[in-house]
């Protein structure tokens, strides 16, 4: 199982967008996938229509084992399910620091899914704390949306000194520019800036779109409700970049 973590310290980039569209790509090729909702806000469970069992919470997620299956939900594309947010999941940090070993955590509660799913995307909240530590060593690639405005580039600089703070291996991460405008100079500017230091950089660059906006209103995947649209050929093709590393 590969798994791969969409994660950003920054809001609003288009991180739980991504996480979505490509779990669909990976399942509409036929691999076995599953997508885990980290974030209290739960826009990836919202996404999908789906809402977690009320028995679930951040302590039910942090015990792992064979129960934690129980609480994973189908969605209505094949090959595709999805393990849903909690509100609760505020709470994590504060849990993990009860716990033996709390920075590799995350590894082990998800290493028993390896043998029922080929990939696993980490929709993760946009923050850094002792969680996003254990999804940056638990992950196999870490995929950090971009906008290309000077804050969300600083973000980035800061993301990098806590990885090499946190002895992490840096070639986990790669970057793909999202909310791109081409006609904007800045946006053109600070992605040829950016990639003069920064090797690991996809080639596909997702587009401000409306279409990625009204997601929230169809509730499923851009590529679903506009299979046809820049959004969704962009997705895809970021999606194939992925798969080929």
């Amino acid at each position: 199982m590969k798994t791969i973590a969409l994660y950003s310290i920054k809001g609003g980039v288009g991180k739980t967008a991504a996480a979505v569209n490509l779990a669909y790509f990976a399942a509409q090729e036929g691999f076995q996938t599953l997508l885990c909702d980290l974030d209290p806000q739960g826009s990836t469970s919202f996404y999908f229509r789906i809402r977690p069992a009320k028995k679930y919470n951040s302590v039910k997620f942090l015990r792992g084992g064979e129960k934690l299956a129980g609480y994973i939900k189908g969605t209505d594309y094949a090959h595709l399910d999805l393990l849903p947010a909690d509100f609760s999941f505020r709470n994590l940090d504060i849990a993990l620091h009860e716990m033996k070993k709390p920075r590799k955590k995350f590894g082990k509660i998800l290493s028993p899914f390896d043998r029922e799913y080929e990939y696993l995307f980490l929709d993760c909240p946009p923050n850094i704390t002792l969680a996003s530590e254990n999804v940056f060593r638990a992950a196999d690639l870490i995929c950090v949306p971009l906008i290309p405005t000077t804050l969300s580039l600083l973000a980035f600089e800061k993301l990098i000194e806590f990885i090499k703070t946190s002895k992490i291996n840096r070639k986990k991460i790669y970057v793909f520019f999202s909310m791109v405008e081409k006609r904007k100079k800045l946006h053109r500017e600070s992605i040829a800036r950016f990639k003069e230091n920064n090797p690991r950089v996809f080639l596909t660059k997702i587009p401000y779109s409306t279409d990625i906006e009204k997601m929230g209103v169809h509730r499923e995947p851009a590529a679903c409700s506009k299979p046809k649209s820049a959004a969704a050929d962009s997705y895809r093709q970021l999606w194939r970049e992925i798969k080929n590393l």
